[in-house]
């Protein structure tokens, strides 16, 4: 019999297994995310470095870990929760970080002025995600309807009478456009959309954390075992033992 008991090792290879292939999975999201990364930054969102980073970490360190099972070798073992430590420690300061990030970003959206929302409306990508969220919101620009200049788009046209938000404007002088705007800036509609993305965020590195404190526990039981095996001259361990 080996030195670990057999349904540990067994497990421990197992989440190994399921996280390399997350590490996989990770590695194409970064992949496939590059395209929109331009237009998140320019939000204040991080860019996808750190996903690359976090990607290939969380495969290599996956494929140590199986190893370190099937081996059955002491100091393999403690590379893996030496890393499974500092995972720990990792994941909890990106966890922090995104909280951090999150209420810094809600707060110039909630709270948008013209000079936040003046390097966004440059972006053509968000010029027309914006304007196809005004009609179904009911809002307009992202701290006023000033924010489009001298040409204020049909979705932010307002008609009273179907209208139960923030109350309708008038156009800012000299724009031309709808005469009646939606009273309500979008800053805050937008904001709910990216907070899902940092929710997430926020939900995938304190998982992860607890994930690395649970590899950590195991990583140090399978090390105990094996001590305990060599100094009983190879006396194989009881399930009892557990």
């Amino acid at each position: 019999m080996g030195k670990i008991n057999g349904c540990l090792k067994c497990l421990f290879i197992f989440f190994n297994v399921l996280f390399a292939i997350i590490g996989c999975v990770l590695i194409f999201g970064a992949v496939k995310s590059s395209a929109v990364a331009s237009q998140m930054s320019s939000v204040g969102a991080p860019g996808i470095g750190w996903v690359w980073v976090f990607a290939i970490g969380v495969l290599a360190i996956s494929c140590l870990g199986i190893y370190a099972g099937c081996a059955e070798k002491d100091l393999v073992l403690k590379i893996f929760a030496g890393f499974m430590a500092v995972g720990l420690v990792i994941m909890l300061i990106f966890g922090i970080i995104i909280v951090v990030m999150r209420n810094k970003i809600k707060t110039n959206f909630t709270s948008a002025t013209a000079e936040y929302a003046e390097p966004l409306m440059k972006d053509d990508g968000f010029r027309a995600l914006l304007d196809g969220l005004q009609q179904s919101a009911q809002c307009c620009g992202v701290a006023s309807a000033a924010d489009w200049g001298n040409e204020i788009p049909e979705s932010c046209a307002c008609s009273s009478s179907g209208y139960f938000g923030g109350g309708c404007n008038s156009k800012p002088q000299g724009a031309s456009g709808p005469d009646k705007v939606y009273g309500q800036t979008c800053g805050e509609t937008i904001f709910l959309f990216v907070d899902i993305f940092f929710k997430i965020a926020m939900g995938f590195f304190f998982g992860f954390a607890v994930t690395a404190l649970l590899g950590l526990l195991v990583s140090l039981l399978m090390i105990y075992q094996i001590k305990r095996h060599d100094s009983s001259g190879g006396a194989s361990i009881a399930m009892k033992g557990f």
